[in-house]
């Protein structure tokens, strides 16, 4: 009986790490495809100053950090990378210039294209000769520049708003759109427009019973929406020194996965909710997110005609 073993994960916001554990999946669980669902990109850039006595500083989690030489200035800058932040080698008059707002923003940007550009390559070359398929589609907080990155390459395929037959039985849509956040990130959109976007791929599907949703954002009220809630300034609430949690994932997502009932839910954006649940016949699956500490979540999947056979939930 013919199978396929895919390998999930999501939401590595910029960790040179964790898209390397990524590329080596295919190896460690013997996958013939991965998939990465979202939040490629990461959310800041961390300066990495040359000083006039020959030594590096850099502000890493608001603690300063000192290389006495370049060799302890490469393992700062792998570690920097690792977590999800940018290393920008710089001096302290180009310091200097980038308080301004237009010219930080603009070097930031080219350093995210720029660094998701040698991924693709990686990737490409890791990978490309392997049968292996590649899947990647961008989150709600990449920005409309990585969808060229991505359906520029030749072997890395671009699920955004797509049909993918992942094997003879097997289809999956996906999307990397979310409902509203309270920080306005750039895939973010009105419930409405999700659901059109979701309907849109739905009606293209030939067989629901063994679709794939591989949906960014996670169905509203379940275990894998639950997120710290904010007050009007974005503060973190507590109530006797315990966090409140709220749900804060999509209605339309839950109401498609209601509506057709898919053999599987595949979802990230919070990162915190990792786990399973069950939305009538539908496994819903998000692997969480630990990016910052360079650890991969993943989960494996092991598909063939009958459905999903097995899955077990990863972190390495």
């Amino acid at each position: 009986m013919h199978s396929t073993r895919i390998f999930f994960t999501t939401d590595i916001h910029g960790s040179e790490a964790c898209f390397r554990k990524f590329v080596n999946a295919t190896k460690f669980f013997k996958a013939n495809a991965l998939i990465l669902g979202g939040d490629l990109t990461g959310k800041m850039i961390v300066p990495v100053v040359k000083c006039p006595d020959g030594t590096f500083k850099a502000r890493l989690f608001g603690q300063e950090r000192v290389a006495k030489n370049e060799s302890e200035m490469n393992n700062l800058v792998k570690v920097i990378s690792s977590v999800g932040f940018y290393p920008y080698n710089s001096s302290s008059s180009e310091m200097e210039e980038l308080n301004d707002p237009t010219k930080l923003d603009g070097l930031f940007k080219e350093i995210v294209l720029e660094t998701l550009r040698r991924w693709v390559g990686l990737a490409e070359q890791r990978l490309k000769d392997t049968g292996v398929k590649c899947y990647i589609q961008a989150g709600n907080d990449d920005i409309k520049d990585v969808d060229q990155i991505l359906n520029d390459s030749d072997y890395v395929i671009n699920t955004e708003g797509k049909i993918i037959d992942l094997d003879d039985h097997h289809e999956m849509i996906s999307t990397g759109f979310a409902n509203i956040t309270p920080w306005n990130c750039p895939r973010d959109v009105p419930e409405d427009v999700l659901i059109k976007k979701i309907e849109g791929l739905v009606e293209q599907v030939s067989n629901l019973e063994n679709c794939i949703f591989n949906f960014h954002c996670p169905p509203f009220d379940t275990e894998l929406d639950l997120a710290p809630a904010l007050d009007e300034n974005l503060n973190v609430i507590m109530k006797t020194g315990s966090v409140i949690y709220s749900h804060v994932g999509s209605k339309a997502v839950r109401n498609a996965i209601t509506k057709y009932a898919p053999l599987l839910g595949l979802h990230g954006h919070i990162h915190e909710s990792r786990g399973t649940y069950r939305i009538g016949r539908t496994l819903c699956i998000n692997p969480g997110s630990e990016y910052t500490e360079g650890i991969l979540r993943g989960v494996i999947l092991n598909l063939n005609e009958k459905g999903l056979q097995s899955y077990q939930l990863t972190a390495g």
